[in-house]
């Protein structure tokens, strides 16, 4: 157990190491291209920061029994409640962050509607009288379908940022060289992927010598773990000053899980559905419903909406362990 701590701790340096360059690499990226930190989010970190998620959910989709097709479901269904309650609550405690009205109007609801799909889809013994809950290859279809209206949605939105319409942080930010930009990002994708692929080895081993079941372990210590990429970047981009990019980050990240991750996992082999309740799902959806809720009232989320939506989560985890 002792040598699963060590690869915890350092996966967990290697996660913040990683994050402060990708953002720093991140923001040189949007002022050299004359983008929107929030279309940078959502497309280069949130891609880059949702690996780990990718990668856990690819290899337990190829496992030989339903118990390990099982993880990539509570996997990501975990992480996406992490993404919307933790990251992005942390990140409004560390620094208020306002956020757009073309965020509040559109991503925010776009994640919201992921999660009804993900649950229509998933939960078909409830929603259609079916004996089985699966998440079938037509499924995975049907969200890469969706996957790919967000793409062109995010690429349009790229298309109308114009250089002096970026956030002025980024305007502000002195010109770094595309080499030193292109070297961030890698090592911090590096950091990031890494070092959460050992704090994901290690809290798990711990967990499983403890005898915790594998749905737990995915909705809590894997899904967590495989979110430190989204959190370390999302709290270092706040403190920086760089609320877009960290809200970008978030929505994206959450988007690409369900749309992109799971689309392409369930294209591969079908996905039980095991271990995941109706509250589960309810969940995934409430949590993104209070996200929207708090940033659409002053488009922006406060310290107070940040402890808060970190409480909910710790009040749900709890519910879990019990």
């Amino acid at each position: 157990m002792l040598l699963y701590l060590v690869y915890a701790i350092i996966g967990a340096a290697l996660v913040l190491l990683g994050a402060d360059k990708l953002t720093d690499g991140s923001v040189g990226l949007a002022a050299r291209a004359g983008m929107s930190e929030m279309v940078i989010g959502l497309t280069v970190v949130a891609f880059g920061t949702s690996l780990p998620e990718f990668i856990v959910s690819l290899l337990a989709a190829v496992g030989s029994d339903d118990a390990a097709t099982a993880l990539s479901v509570s996997n990501i269904v975990g992480s996406n409640v992490f993404n919307t309650l933790v990251i992005a609550g942390v990140s409004a405690a560390v620094c208020p962050i306002a956020i757009s009205r073309t965020t509040v109007n559109k991503d925010i609801p776009l994640c919201i509607m992921a999660s009804v799909v993900l649950a229509a889809l998933a939960l078909d013994d409830v929603m259609s009288g079916g004996s089985t809950r699966i998440l079938t290859r037509g499924d995975g279809i049907a969200l890469l379908g969706f996957f790919a209206i967000f793409m062109a949605y995010t690429f349009s939105l790229a298309q109308k940022d114009k250089p002096a319409e970026a956030d002025a942080d980024a305007q502000s930010t002195q010109p770094m060289s595309a080499t030193r930009i292109a070297i961030y990002i890698v090592l911090g994708l590096g950091g990031l992927i890494g070092g959460g692929q050992l704090f994901v080895e290690g809290a798990s081993g711990v967990a499983r010598e403890a005898g915790v079941s594998e749905a737990v372990i995915g909705l809590t210590l894997v899904a967590g773990g495989t979110s430190l990429p989204e959190l370390a970047t999302s709290i270092v981009a706040a403190r920086k000053g760089q609320s877009a990019l960290a809200i970008g980050n978030v929505v994206g990240s959450n988007l690409f899980n369900i749309f992109w991750i799971l689309g392409a996992c369930s294209c591969i082999t079908p996905l039980a559905v095991i271990g995941l309740t109706p509250i589960d799902f309810g969940m995934l959806i409430a949590s993104s419903l209070l996200f929207w809720l708090f940033a659409r009232s002053s488009y922006k989320l406060s310290r107070w909406e940040g402890y808060l939506m970190v409480t909910v989560y710790i009040a749900y985890l709890a519910w879990l362990i019990h």
